[in-house]
């Protein structure tokens, strides 16, 4: 359930209200959006009547039930309004969002040595990338196949921050080394297969950290919704879903299938901001330009890229990964037509008002 308040509702009124909101066992969540404020109202509220409600004060526009079972997600919890998630970089704040330029995520599938992940992370900066992906701890289908370096690798990944100033995208896959990743992620990926270990879930969405959750293979769109909302409802409202392509019936010539209409669906249902991964989402590198341009036109809000130095001698998924040069090649392709759609620029204002946290944690986080 929400309440909707009115435009130019004093502070004092909502808070207020909050308080006349605990005393039934509900959590109010207060979500302050460009022109109005709305309260969530988290936890057991079947018994609540909505026009009762409506009589606690003059300044309610309107109250509202979510019926959808994914609750902080849904788009009528921020009244329609589309929310952002900030992330501090060494050298700017990036946002992530449907009002905000195409963020670019770039870098290779695994950390492989110092040398490589350093030289990659200056590539994509130059090319426009504002984040280096690149995988300490690997999933892989087989248990001999490389599985990444681990802890050493994060400290590369720490290494090629400090030299570029890009933040660092990064998966966890146990709980046990979420601390670890956590210490030199900016942005903590949750992977297809682990898109509902609930466990992790839950532990991710108890830190103050934004996390990149992707699709998993066989997920279907509420699936997908309703692990966020493990995340958001453990108190992390940092959540940018990662549409990589779902397995289907051709593998011969895809990896897998891309599904750019998951975008508009998302943004009938949900207001997180939505990245597209067109690399793992067809497995073959000269798939991903044409993809990239498709995702863009669906409005897609970032793109994340696989590039390696050398993809023949790649580790893993050297068969998606673009070179450098022909990332280089592609940023330029993309930025008309991000710019035919309003979505990009390489300034842009910092936002004053977002549904995320505490303003405590809103001005350490900024």
């Amino acid at each position: 359930m929400i309440v909707v308040m009115k435009s130019g509702t004093p502070v004092i009124e909502i808070e207020r209200l909050s308080q006349e909101i605990l005393r039934w066992n509900i959590i109010p969540e207060k979500c302050v959006g460009v022109h109005k404020t709305v309260i969530g109202l988290v936890g057991d509220t079947t018994a609540l009547n909505p026009q009762e409600i409506q009589k606690l004060s003059p300044f309610i526009e309107q109250v509202m039930r979510v019926n959808k079972p994914f609750k902080r997600a849904a788009l009528e919890f921020r009244n329609g309004e589309p929310s952002e998630v900030l992330v501090s970089t060494p050298n700017e704040i990036v946002a992530f969002g449907q009002n905000y330029p195409i963020v670019s995520v770039a870098g290779p599938c695994s950390v492989e040595d110092e040398e490589m992940i350093v030289e990659t992370a200056r590539r994509v900066k130059a090319a426009g990338a504002k984040f280096l992906r690149g995988g300490a701890y690997k999933p892989r289908t087989s248990p001999y196949a490389f599985q990444g370096h681990g802890e050493s690798a994060l400290n590369l990944l720490a290494k090629a921050r400090e030299v570029t100033g890009l933040g660092i995208v990064t998966e966890v896959m146990d709980t046990a080394d979420l601390q670890k990743v956590a210490s030199v992620a900016d942005i903590i990926q949750i992977g297809a297969r682990n898109m509902q270990n609930f466990s992790l879930l839950k532990q991710v969405g108890a830190i103050n950290k934004p996390v990149l959750l992707k699709r998993g293979m066989s997920a279907t769109i509420e699936d997908w919704l309703m692990a966020a909302e493990y995340i958001l409802a453990a108190d992390n409202p940092n959540v940018i879903l990662c549409e990589r392509g779902i397995r289907t019936f051709d593998r011969q010539y895809v990896r897998n299938t891309l599904d750019l209409s998951a975008i508009p669906v998302l943004r009938s249902l949900t207001h997180l901001p939505i990245m597209v991964d067109p690399s793992h989402g067809t497995g073959r590198s000269e798939y991903v330009s044409a993809m990239t341009k498709a995702a863009i036109a669906a409005g897609a809000d970032s793109l994340m890229i696989e590039v390696h130095p050398n993809p023949s001698l790649a580790l893993s998924d050297g068969a998606q990964s673009l070179t450098p040069n022909q990332y280089d090649e592609l940023m330029q392709e993309i930025s008309p037509i991000a710019q035919i759609f309003g979505r990009w620029s390489k300034k842009f204002p910092i936002p004053t008002a977002y549904c995320a946290l505490p303003m405590q944690q809103m001005a350490q986080k900024v």
